[in-house]
């Protein structure tokens, strides 16, 4: 039986990235995106819900997270979840969490005229993923160009 863990997500940031190292040198990103879903129920009225994720950025997306990325910043990642488990210090209990841990990050704008820009998995190298067609995620649509700042804020 074939297996499937991938994870797309658009949102906006609820705080800025929290970067930290390994003992190893290895940066760590942690961030959290707002997700907002709008549909009318039977009665016609709109409905609102905000669906709250924590997402985990290693290497170099992480130091240009930590760089770049700021609350309320729009950002596209893809990713797979992953369980933590871990014992409550002060219960005693077995605790666990669903996160999600990107694999590509897109800066997304910000609706105050910031800029986008895409961070492929291993920070600038080629991805193993093969190219998708017009040059955009699927599932995603880019802002216009209109909406796009200065070229300054492009990491690279």
């Amino acid at each position: 039986m074939a297996n499937l863990n991938k994870v797309m997500l658009i949102g906006n940031l609820t705080r800025d990235p929290e970067l930290r190292y390994t003992p190893k040198g290895t940066a760590v990103a942690d961030i959290a995106l707002a997700i907002n879903r709008v549909w009318n129920n039977e009665q016609n009225q709109r409905q609102e819900e905000t669906t709250f994720v924590d997402i985990t950025l290693w290497g170099r997306q992480a130091e240009l997270a930590q760089q770049y990325l700021t609350k309320g910043r729009g950002a596209y990642i893809e990713g797979r979840l992953q369980m933590d488990t871990w014992d409550d210090k002060q219960t005693g209990q077995k605790r666990s969490k669903l996160k999600v841990v990107a694999e590509s990050l897109q800066f997304l704008p910000d609706g105050k005229g910031g800029s986008g820009g895409q961070i492929p998995q291993g920070g600038g190298q080629q991805s193993s993923r093969p190219p998708q067609q017009g040059g955009r995620p699927q599932g995603a649509s880019a802002a216009p160009p209109e909406e796009y700042g200065d070229e300054d804020d492009i990491p690279f």
